[in-house]
């Protein structure tokens, strides 16, 4: 079979599309037909080698912790699916990962895809929208009535977390650049600030940070939460702040794989709760592309398979 991995860390070129041997389930395994994997902004971290203290993969690595497609095979023990079941998954940071015609996920990690929209753009659901439901409910434990600002509300987490916080009842403040700031409105946000310009008016009960900014920054969105708040950050590198005299809490999140809230989400799609927007399809044999300019776009992008 075909896997797009790397052998070394260092700039895009060091991905190659190579044949590999198909690999066989064990037990609690499946193996899966990719349809699709998608590009998340640490695939390029981790393939540079800049997270190799948190995120310590194996080399040669293929690369893609996002998995939709149907399961082919199955391993000892597997009784949730059956072949040619459309499933959906997050893989993991450390795991071989979907950029191949065919991986291995354990069964449990394991969700039925959404079955409204094309599988491959399912790819696009896992991470982010796990990413988006943990830092609202498993962590600011959002409620009906609260205010939440979302920095980053732009992006692909953003999105999902902009659409899942309307849907709890919260009203929703989104930060976002000019370029990205209508894909905020479109997701439901109630209000929309530019990140350079704009000022939060009233307190807010949670901050979730979804964007690469810079330490002051961060700190700087602290006087924003009332008493008793919290503040999730999503950038690994930068611990969240808090301001204990107050009460304020920071979060540092980093996603874990669930299987009941990856289904909880697919329901959500299909129920037209949930929005799965893909900014862009690329075939496995152009993700070096991708990795090469992991800003071009603003939204999830699609690795077909």
């Amino acid at each position: 079979m075909k896997a797009m991995r790397f052998h070394e860390y260092g700039d895009p070129s060091v991905l190659r599309l190579e044949d590999v041997k198909r690999p066989v389930p064990g037990p609690g395994q499946v193996r899966i037909r990719v349809a699709a994997t998608s590009f998340n902004g640490v695939d390029a971290n981790i393939r540079a080698g800049y997270m190799r203290g948190p995120i310590p993969v194996a080399l040669p690595h293929t690369p893609g912790s996002d998995v939709a497609g149907t399961v082919d095979a199955l391993g000892e023990g597997v009784d949730r699916f059956a072949a040619g079941d459309a499933v959906i998954g997050f893989l993991g940071l450390v795991a071989v990962g979907a950029s191949a015609e065919y991986v291995l996920a354990p069964a449990g990690i394991l969700a039925p895809a959404p079955a409204s929209i094309p599988l491959a753009d399912a790819a696009a659901l896992p991470v982010a929208g796990l990413t988006a439901w943990q830092a609202l409910f498993d962590h600011a434990k959002l409620t009906a009535g609260q205010r939440v600002l979302i920095n980053g509300a732009g992006g692909a987490v953003g999105a999902y977390a902009v659409q899942l916080a309307k849907g709890a009842g919260a009203y929703v403040i989104g930060v976002t650049g000019p370029r990205s700031a209508d894909r905020a409105r479109a997701a439901g946000a109630d209000e929309v600030l530019d990140r350079d310009a704009g000022a939060v008016t009233e307190p807010v009960d949670a901050v979730l940070n979804l964007a690469p900014v810079t330490p002051d920054r961060l700190a700087a969105l602290v006087p924003h939460i009332v008493d008793g708040g919290v503040l999730v950050n999503t950038t690994v590198w930068m611990p969240a702040p808090s301001d204990e005299a107050r009460g304020v809490r920071g979060i540092d999140l980093f996603v874990r794989g669930d299987a009941a809230q990856l289904a909880g989400l697919a329901a959500r799609v299909d129920a037209g709760e949930l929005t799965v927007d893909v900014a862009r399809r690329v075939p496995l044999a152009g993700l070096a592309t991708v990795h090469a300019e992991p800003g071009a776009v603003s939204g999830k992008t699609v690795i077909t398979v």
